[in-house]
Parts: C-alpha cells; sequence; structure tokens
C-alpha cells in the first residue's frame, strides 16, 4: 500500500542559483556532520529514473539516495549496474533506503505471497550494496485490539527483518502520531516513540529500528529526552518536516506538511540536537507531502529542498 494513496483514502535563501554541488558546501560543515543528506525524488514530487536521480545528487548535492530495487532487478545487467557502483563511488554517493515490498497489514495470503519475493529484492539490494528498508505502521485498526495488532506486526515484520538480516538490510519502522490517524478506527494502535519501542522489541530482531520523523514525533509529543534514550543504530532513517501554521499539534494530519523551517511550529533544533548527541550517522531526508513543492519543476524542487535541509542543520552548527 502506497503511503499517497493511504493518505488520501483516509482524507488525509541559503541556496542560490550558483549554490548547488556538494563542492560548494562549507568545508565546516561537510566535515563536522555525520548525517547524510538523502535524496528520494517521489516524496519531493520529482520524477526520475535511478540514473536521473543520481545525476540530480551529484549535480545538487545530495550524499545518498533511494535504490530502486526493482527497477535494477527489471532492467540492469551486470555491467550497467557496475558502472553505476562506480560512478557512486567517485562522487562520493550512497544509498538511503527504500519501501518495503511486502503488505504486511492486511490479510495473511497478500502478506505470504509477497513475502516469497522478499528474497530475491534482498539479494539485489545486496548486490547494489543498499541496507536499508522503512515502512509505516498505521496508527489505529478496525477490527483488531492493541495487542492483536502488535501479535501479528511482531510477527510478520519479524519474519520479514530475518530475511533482511542474511542480506545485511536494516528494517526501520515509523510510527504515525496524528490524533486524526489514531481516531480514524475503533482500536488505536502504535503512535509514539514508545509504542514504537514496544514493536520494535516485540519482533525480536536486532536489525529493526525507527525511521523518526519530526513531524510525527512533533504530533505523538515526544520529546528530546526520548531521543537521548535511543542508540544511533536505534535510527534507521531520519525524516525532518514543519507542520503547518494555524493548527494544533492535535489537528495536525499527515498528508499535509511543510519543509523543515517553512513555518518553525516544530522544534527542529531540539529534534537534531538530539541526534547530534547520540551519534546518528545516517541518512537525513524530507517528506514533506506539500502540493507547492510537489508542483515546481524538477531543478527548482531539487534546489529548495536541499536549502531547507542545509538551513535546518545549520541549527545545530552544521
Amino acid at each position: 500500500m502506497k503511503r499517497r494513496k493511504f493518505l488520501s483514502k483516509s482524507s488525509l535563501a541559503l541556496l542560490s542559483a550558483g549554490f548547488l554541488g556538494a563542492t560548494d558546501l562549507p568545508f565546516r560543515i561537510k566535515q563536522d556532520r555525520k548525517f547524510k543528506i538523502a535524496l528520494n525524488p517521489g516524496i519531493i514530487g520529482v520524477k526520475a529514473n535511478l540514473q536521473q536521480t543520481l545525476d540530480y545528487a551529484i549535480t545538487y548535492g545530495y550524499e545518498s539516495i533511494s535504490p530502486f530495487v526493482e527497477e535494477v532487478m527489471q532492467h540492469y545487467s551486470e555491467q550497467e549496474l557496475a558502472a553505476l557502483t562506480a560512478k557512486m563511488a567517485t562522487h562520493n554517493i550512497g544509498y538511503g533506503s527504500t519501501n518495503i515490498p511486502v503488505e504486511y497489514r492486511n490479510d495473511k495470503r497478500r502478506f505470504l505471497e509477497d513475502f516469497k519475493m522478499l528474497e530475491g529484492f534482498c539479494k539485489s539490494m545486496e548486490i547494489q550494496g543498499a541496507t536499508r528498508i522503512n515502512t509505516w505502521i498505521i496508527s489505529s485498526h478496525k477490527d483488531l485490539p492493541y495487542r492483536e495488532n502488535m501479535k501479528q506486526h511482531a510477527f510478520r515484520l519479524g519474519e520479514c527483518a530475518k530475511v533482511m538480516e542474511d542480506h545485511g538490510i536494516r528494517l526501520g519502522l515509523e510510527y504515525l502520531g496524528t490524533r486524526p490517524l489514531l481516531n480514524q478506527n475503533r482500536y488505536p494502535f502504535v503512535a509514539n516513540m514508545k509504542e514504537g519501542q514496544e514493536l520494535i522489541n516485540a519482533t525480536g530482531q536486532n536489525n529493526v529500528g525507527f525511521v523518526l520523523d519530526s513531524f510525527h514525533w512533533y504530533t505523538a509529543n515526544d520529546s528530546k529526552e526520548d531521543i537521548l534514550q535511543l542508540k544511533p543504530e536505534d535510527i534507521v532513517v531520519v525524516d525532518i518536516n514543519d507542520a503547518r501554521s494555524g493548527f494544533t499539534r492535535e489537528t495536525q494530519r499527515d498528508g499535509k506538511r511543510e519543509l523543515p523551517l517553512a513555518t518553525g511550529v516544530i522544534d527542529l533544533k531540539s529534534f537534531l540536537e538530539g541526534l547530534v548527541e547520540i551519534g546518528y550517522d545516517g541518512p537525513v531526508r524530507t517528506e514533506p507531502f506539500n502540493q507547492a513543492l510537489d508542483e515546481m519543476e524538477n531543478e527548482a524542487a531539487l534546489k529548495k529542498n536541499k536549502a531547507a535541509i542545509i538551513k535546518a542543520l545549520a541549527l545545530v552548527g552544521m
């Protein structure tokens, strides 16, 4: 199930024209921070395949890209993949994360059908050198009470994580903190960091951690202190976003957000300080679900997105 499709069904000037590439970043920024600025083109409205995404990353100074695993499986020869890998290495660009290819949320039959394909998907990721898969947890259910839902999620995601671990892959789980999603079905489910940690622990797998999104951290009313309870390996991917102004914490909706620091509603400084203090060193990306950004031309969206990330990192001296 695609996140945007689900949300719609649920009714849900640092960069200038010449400040584009990684070589234009101040030396101190490049040396001091551990975060990798990640480009997932689809979530900022940029239409691109793997080769185009790599070229965009080189041009605009991103440091990791989505692995486009299915594209590689279907269209890349060994020689083409080797050439792509060499190009990435030349420009010091790694891989970020990709969505789980298994629909684990619904009926058992669909889960088992998708699960059979996971081994091949993970083998392709391993060949590419990609090591992160992410998914998001729906924070309510129409039929399953909390404990039953926890048991089902823990088993299915745990089985997926076992396959991933054999190929050096970590699985990130994103809790969704918005109240409308929590309340839309009869039974509430995982909707904050504490509950997310319960699910992670229940999988019984050491390669499972968080997708930590500042938007859901904010709407769940989590804190910097909650982040400080984590180890860097507890986080697989980080999303930094801002929330819309004019809405309370309780009335924010998941499908409508802003780029980092666009409104200042979310205390991104505290969020990032927590990540710095625990030593997180993985990919940092945006996921704004923002119509204005989606409607921009590719180049304009890439510049605006990168500028927002750099501006946010500057809050913690990076």
